[in-house]
């Protein structure tokens, strides 16, 4: 067998120990002997390190003694769950769990549930899923393992993408759950089920299923942190619905509640009373957890708010805590939570002019997908449209496109597959020669027409986009018309990125129109909220246009400020894109299929053009 720890078996200890059971078994009660040798192998298991060749010897040596069926099958189970958990003796724990299934009630759940989780790590989800139907079939007098084996076969649906499957599932157990009188895990299926609607955008179904669950987490009396962390769940699927739709001034109510709740979590010690209803056996997240998924929730609103620095503040919070936690608790959930805290501070840094530190996270992030298959199957779309953001700050626009357009082969997403032909979009138009395929993509996000999504967010870019090409092509008037929807979106849910750059973009316009006043009246508040946020670039362009305004007006002063803060950003600019492009991890824009390379070759410096910069 082939152990994860590293200790020998000692046949003199493990002589010792069947012999000191076999004295148990003369002198004591009849089930003394299979106390000892549990005892035992808990010990071995427990040690630090742990000694699990010695806990496997113990365990089998209760076979020795004939014990009563019961015994033997919940010896099985527990030899098959240590086997699986720390050992790579997979054939081994695969026969004992199947030894344990034919067995009593209390053992064959158990196993039947362990199994189909051993099945699924081993790719037989087919051997899995019926294993897990029966069990749920035949357990309906026993609450607790008919509602875990409903949510566990729902979860294996959806990590197969089958969400309608799922949600049939979760709507099962949240009738049963109301059947035998649990209300907390009817709240718990419903949420869930929620949380699986929101991802398939059944927003009809969604609106009176959390107006149920809301009443229900409302009227339910039972454990308080029972009862806050189905209000922590609850809030988090509101405030990522209204993030979903881009509606970040709309969301700040609930997003409060949600921080307040947690802070209530924090306060709360964990009851050592366990539920009376076998039923209400379940919690949602660990508390640690749940603080995380808050502050990753805040970090996602400051970031489409365009509140960077605070974006940045939480961020370096979550992480600190999921390094905590990551020392402890191997759950895969917390790489989850990593993995999109970086891809939001990632880009954070490309706005305030961070890339060479971007390029590292995204460096970071490509690593932590290496180490799981699901991880990167989840967010290559992601990582790939992180690297074509990338590839647009520092100028590789060929790069840039190839970049998105692996992203768009990867994601059926559709907010993401929009914020991916958005941002190509403005690549074709940089590029100048590329009006086939630019309107190809502008038709297929219009805003005025049939736009793919319901976030507010995304069809305000639209319209900018829109405005950006009638700028470039010299229809100013349509152009202006453009930025002005932008604008009043922007405005309507306090978007600052995006009402500062339709701002510089419209003083620019006016400036080229000679209307000097209205050029300044755009571009002060432009640099006064880039100044805020912070966007390097923003800020770059309008100090720019400040220069020549004021150089126009007539104002010499003004203009030698202006333009001395033009040369300050371009500096910073520049120094960050030599550092950026000569790091090895700028060879990722050129990879585009398969997984992420493990090792980058350094660069011999930059190759890229700075002109768009200066």
């Amino acid at each position: 067998m082939a152990a994860t720890s590293t200790c020998s078996a000692n046949p003199l200890l493990v002589v010792f120990v069947v012999g000191a059971a076999k004295m148990a078994a003369g002198s004591e009660a009849p089930d003394s002997w299979y106390l000892a040798l549990l005892g035992f192998a808990e010990h071995f298991r427990t040690s630090s390190p742990p000694k699990i060749r010695l806990c496997v010897h113990c365990l089998q040596a209760v076979f020795q003694f004939k014990p009563p069926q019961r015994v033997e099958a919940r010896t099985h189970l527990q030899l098959g769950s240590v086997l699986y958990h720390h050992t790579k003796n997979c054939e081994l724990a695969r026969t004992h769990l199947e030894k344990a299934i034919p067995q009593f009630e209390d053992v064959k759940f158990e196993a039947a549930s362990l199994l189909s989780e051993f099945y699924c790590q081993q790719n037989l989800v087919d051997s899995a899923k019926p294993l897990l139907r029966k069990a749920i079939q035949i357990s309906q007098q026993t609450p607790y393992w008919h509602c875990r084996l409903l949510f566990q076969l729902a979860q294996l649906h959806t990590l197969e993408k089958d969400l309608v499957s799922a949600c049939d599932l979760l709507g099962v157990g949240a009738e049963y759950a109301r059947v035998v009188g649990s209300e907390y895990t009817r709240a718990l299926f419903l949420l869930s089920k929620g949380m699986l609607l929101l991802m398939e955008r059944k927003l009809s179904e969604v609106h009176p299923l959390l107006t149920l669950c809301g009443t229900i987490v409302e009227n339910w009396q039972g454990n308080p942190i029972q009862k806050e962390s189905l209000r922590v769940f609850f809030l988090v699927l509101q405030v990522t619905h209204y993030l979903d739709a881009g509606q970040v001034k709309s969301v700040k109510p609930c997003l409060k509640q949600l921080q307040q709740c947690i802070q209530t979590i924090s306060t709360l010690h964990d009851d050592e009373i366990l539920p009376t209803n076998p039923a209400d056996l379940f919690h949602w997240l660990p508390k640690e957890h749940m603080c995380v998924l808050v502050y990753l929730v805040t970090v996602m609103h400051s970031m489409q708010a365009g509140y960077l620095e605070k974006a940045q503040k939480y961020t370096d919070k979550a992480l600190m805590q999921l390094e905590k936690l990551k020392m402890l608790d191997s759950s895969p959930i917390l790489s989850t939570f990593q993995v999109i805290l970086l891809e939001h501070i990632i880009m954070c840094r490309l706005v305030t002019g961070h890339k060479a530190t971007a390029l590292q996270e995204i460096s970071q992030v490509c690593q932590l997908c290496q180490q799981s298959p699901r991880l990167f199957a989840n967010h290559a779309a992601q990582l790939h449209t992180l690297l074509g953001l990338y590839c647009i700050s520092v100028n590789c626009m060929d790069n840039a496109e190839a970049q998105f357009t692996a992203a768009l082969q990867m994601t059926t997403h559709q907010e993401l597959w929009t914020f991916i032909v958005t941002n190509l979009a403005s690549v074709y138009i940089r590029e100048g020669n590329r009006q086939q395929e630019l309107y190809g993509l502008l038709e297929r996000i219009n805003p005025d027409h049939n736009f793919p999504v319901s976030s507010h967010c995304l069809r305000a870019a639209a319209f900018y986009i829109r405005g950006l090409l009638s700028f470039f092509q010299g229809r100013y008037n349509e152009a202006k018309r453009f930025l002005r929807e932008t604008l009043k979106m922007s405005n309507a849910e306090d978007l600052n990125r995006l009402t500062a750059c339709s701002l510089v973009l419209l003083g620019h316009i006016f400036f080229v129109l000679g209307n000097h006043r209205e050029s300044n009246n755009m571009v002060v508040p432009a640099m006064q909220l880039a100044s805020k946020i912070p966007d390097m670039s923003v800020q770059l362009w309008s100090s720019a246009l400040l220069k020549d305004l004021n150089k126009a007006c007539g104002n010499t002063m003004d203009a030698h400020e202006a333009a001395q803060m033009h040369q300050n950003f371009s500096q910073q600019l520049l120094q960050d894109h030599i550092a950026a492009c000569s790091l090895p991890e700028h060879n990722l824009i050129s990879w585009t299929d398969g997984l992420p390379p493990v090792q980058f070759q350094p660069q011999n410096g930059p190759t890229t053009s700075l002109a768009s910069l200066l």
